[in-house]
């Protein structure tokens, strides 16, 4: 079931700010997704914030196991009402790394796409299972060993002190 709301309905509210709730399963993240929204007017513009959480199901990119990864993110987008290639009667600042969603004309908002694409921007570039994932062979800090033979020259260097 895929979520919209409606312009006209947040337009309606006393304040205009409309209130929503998701608590969907995702397919996409194979877990449930849980949301509150706040969907406001600000004239050409509607501001939406929130908090969306769950339990997503990722891939380890080391050892390619599947994991249960905590998702804990903020929301926060801004669509213009309509088409940004029209002139609007006010501007509004951006702030660095914030975007405009352009609705075209649209007169509802997507939700369930609004927390797809938000969830995929928050997940990590790399996707690690745990601290001590090495590819498949889990070991502990104590019994870690790395070697680098690069760093093998620092083994036989002598160092005098000079004396003035």
């Amino acid at each position: 079931m895929h979520n919209k709301i409606l312009i006209e309905d947040i337009e309606k509210e006393a304040d205009k700010i409309l209130t929503y709730e998701f608590n969907e399963f995702m397919e996409e993240f194979g877990s449930n997704i849980e949301a509150d929204l706040e969907f406001e007017s600000l004239g050409d513009y509607i501001k939406v914030i929130g908090n969306a959480q769950g339990k997503i199901k990722l891939t380890c990119d080391r050892c390619l196991t599947e994991f249960d990864y905590d998702l804990d993110i903020n929301i926060e987008e801004t669509y213009a009402k309509y088409s940004l290639q029209e002139e609007y009667g006010t501007e509004l600042e951006l702030s660095g790394g914030e975007f405009i969603i352009d609705l075209n004309g649209e007169k509802e908002i997507d939700v369930y796409d609004l927390l797809y694409q938000s969830v995929i921007l928050a997940l990590p570039n790399k996707k690690v299972c745990g601290i001590n994932c090495n590819e498949g062979m889990f070991v502990s800090d104590e019994n870690m060993v790395i070697h680098d033979d690069r760093m093998d020259v620092f083994k036989n260097i002598k160092i005098e002190r000079q004396e003035n």
